[in-house]
């Protein structure tokens, strides 16, 4: 047994290693060539014996274990008797505590009521006895004679100066005839004790005796003169401070202030609030009128700059006090004290506003024209006007004589961003110092003066002079500076645009005068882009006028019917040549002074008209077979100038004129055939045939019968 114990007390027990441990410490167990042969009867046998052992330790610890379960049942049943026992205690304790309190809530009741009956009873004694001592140190004055030791110890300046409190709100009941030399005695006490606190609080603060200076100032508290001594005492710890800067300097007093004036005041937020106001009221005020009143009326420029860094600056400053305890509704507070400062000028901000602008435009305008020893012409309003001008967008017609500009555009981008730049500002003041309510309203009356001056006054003056400026389409050598008005006007629209939408939107974007401003805005471009598309098809038709009189004085019938078909030595005529240049040129300049679509759309439109321009010119000649050959070299080379259009569409127009040309050499028997291909079988026949009637040998029976 006491073997096999020593087997099982190894941890932890596994089957297979104890049997294998059994095996090795049985004599015989071990294997075969061992100091002991292998021997199974001897094992069988130990192992019968083990087993037999086993079950003896079995039976034993079986019985160690019931003993110790029925052991655990008592002692289980013997704990929940105790837990029983505990709780019935706990409920009598319960019980117990519960009459306690109520006992104990009877007698707190009982307490508080005689309590408030004790003070019911004491709280008229002590006034009684209050009174007494009043009437009598007022009897003192009554008498002229102050002997109570209160008023003649100066230790103890805080009683008397609570007595004189109260005797001078009693005085202030008393009629005058009866009591006049009392009232004036008490009076006169009042304000000998004042001065003694100040004094006091003086002298406690140069010493640097914080505790003293609370006492003080909680004593000056109930007086009249508190707001005057609040004032008294911040001129005392920062008048050193307001020599400079009076917004920084303003700021460091009030971070000074704030950080002592909790130790020193019952009220902090209070006093605080009086220092912001006197700062606000005395000193800012007084600095503000200084500043504008001097230029309010003699330098409106100057003016509307400092009421707007003034301003500016004052608010700042109210947005770092914002930080400060000042009481409730701090907002409201600081908003009243800049409001008191400024409202004489800005209830008529917008009126200044408006009127520098005015007079500073129409001096930009003017040093501009004066420049240019321009005198502006009038352009001229009402029903004779716009009857005119109805009647040029009708007809594109020009109407009254022709101006000579000599080159000029009388656009200026400098007149521009000097105008702009005022606008900018303006509508930067007016955001600034325009009540919320009224900004809509106020920037809309500067975005009217914007357009005035700049777009009508400026640029649309320009458009009209630029389109007087524009010759008939029969003048010779005429010099076409529109395109040049048009290519700053369209810098400037620009221009005009990034203010409207940078600095007006922001202003109107949430108010009905958003709406407003667009229309108004449309107005205005739409009626400018009418007058450039008017001066532009002008110019075109003006362009074309030039080709014409460059082929009507160039091209010779003989270019194209030569009398010595042998002997033709050039490419192409000389009024190709010079028609080609002066396009090529007129091209470049309307690519310089448009962009977008505008260009492709004006390029179109003089392509055709070019197209047009040609096709008629051709159709004036007779050709013969080398002049024909010339014919068709004139028309590639217009077909290259075509391409620098860079537009589909007039390229295939020239690609049909250039097919078309080719009826005039092609041989008579191969009319139709040509006539039938790509380029030509869409077209009319009666323009085949016009152009095969131009042949020189076209009367011939022979060519008539091919064609036909």
């Amino acid at each position: 047994a006491h073997f096999s114990v020593e087997l099982f007390q190894l941890e932890p027990f596994v089957a297979d290693e104890y049997i294998e441990r059994l095996v090795w410490r049985t004599p015989g167990g071990g294997s075969r060539g061992g100091p002991e042969a292998f021997d199974p009867k001897r094992l069988l046998e130990e192992f019968v014996n083990h087993i037999q052992e086993l079950q003896i330790m079995d039976e034993r610890i079986q019985r160690k274990v019931e003993k110790l379960e029925q052991q655990c049942q008592k002692e289980a049943k013997e704990f929940a008797k105790k837990v029983q026992e505990l709780q019935k205690s706990n409920q009598v304790a319960f019980q117990h505590f519960q009459e306690l309190d109520e006992h104990i809530s009877y007698v707190a009741t009982k307490v508080c009521h005689l309590g408030d009956q004790l003070e019911g009873v004491n709280t008229p004694r002590q006034r009684a006895v209050e009174a007494q001592k009043l009437m009598k140190y007022f009897n003192e004055f009554l008498d002229g004679e102050l002997k109570s030791d209160v008023f003649t110890n100066s230790e103890k300046i805080k009683e008397a100066a609570d007595i004189i409190q109260k005797l001078h709100l009693i005085a202030q009941e008393l009629p005058f005839d009866r009591f006049s030399e009392v009232k004036s005695k008490i009076a006169s006490k009042y304000h000998d004790l004042e001065c003694q606190l100040i004094q006091e609080f003086t002298s406690a603060q140069r010493r640097g005796e914080i505790s003293r200076m609370r006492e003080v100032a909680a004593v000056l508290l109930h007086f009249k003169v508190n707001i005057h001594f609040v004032g008294y005492y911040f001129m005392l710890i920062g008048g050193a401070y307001l020599r400079n800067d009076i917004f920084e300097d303003a700021g460091i007093l009030c971070q000074r202030v704030n950080k002592q004036v909790g130790d020193i005041f019952s009220n902090p937020e209070t006093v605080l609030a009086k220092l912001i106001q006197n700062v606000f009221e005395i000193k800012l005020q007084s600095f503000v009128k200084e500043q504008l009143e001097e230029c309010r009326k003699s330098d409106a420029e100057q003016y509307l700059k400092n009421l707007y860094d003034l301003y500016t600056r004052t608010t700042n400053l109210s947005s770092k006090l914002m930080e400060f305890n000042l009481g409730t509704d701090k907002q409201t507070f600081l908003s009243k004290l800049i409001k008191s400062i400024f409202i004489s000028y800005l209830e008529n901000y917008i009126e200044v506003e408006t009127g520098y602008l005015k007079s500073r435009s129409a001096m930009i305008l003017q040093r501009y024209y004066d420049s240019k020893n321009h005198q502006k012409r009038s352009i001229g309003t009402g029903g004779i006007q716009d009857l005119k001008e109805r009647i040029r967008q009708r007809t594109n017609l020009p109407l009254g004589p022709s101006i000579d500009t000599h080159g000029e555009t009388f656009l200026s981008q400098e007149v521009v961003v000097n105008l702009l730049q005022e606008t900018k500002q303006a509508f930067e003041r007016c955001h600034r110092l325009s009540d919320p309510s009224d900004l809509p309203r106020n920037a809309f009356r500067i975005f009217t003066i914007l357009v005035e001056f700049l777009c009508i006054e400026h640029i649309d003056y320009a458009l009209e002079t630029g389109l007087a400026g524009i010759p008939s389409s029969d003048s010779r050598n005429a010099n076409l500076y529109f395109l040049d008005v048009v290519q700053q006007a369209n810098t400037i629209f620009h221009l005009f645009d990034k203010q409207f939408n940078d600095h007006l939107m922001p202003l109107i974007s949430s108010s009905p005068k958003l709406s407003e401003c667009l229309q108004k805005k449309k107005e205005i471009i739409e009626q400018m882009e009418m007058k450039l598309d008017t001066g532009i098809d002008r110019t075109l038709n003006c362009m074309i006028g030039q080709m014409k009189h460059i082929l009507a004085a160039e091209q010779k019938k003989t270019d194209f019917k030569p009398e010595d078909e042998n002997n033709v030595l050039i490419q192409y005529t000389n009024a190709c040549v010079k028609v080609c240049a002066y396009v090529r040129k007129q091209v470049e300049k309307i690519k310089n002074s448009m962009d977008g679509k505008n260009v492709d759309t004006v390029l179109m439109e003089l392509g055709v008209r070019f197209h047009r321009l040609i096709y008629e010119h051709l159709q004036q000649y007779s050709y013969s077979c080398m002049g024909g050959m010339l014919a068709i070299c004139d028309v590639a080379e217009y077909r290259k100038c075509a391409k620098d259009f860079k537009i589909p569409m007039v390229l295939h127009l020239f690609d049909t004129l250039h097919a078309l040309c080719n009826l005039l050499v092609v041989a008579p028997d191969n009319l139709k055939q040509v006539c039938s291909g790509e380029q030509l079988a869409n077209l009319d026949k009666n323009i085949l045939h016009s152009f095969v009637q131009l042949r020189a040998d076209y009367r011939s029976a022979r060519l008539a019968r091919h064609f036909s």
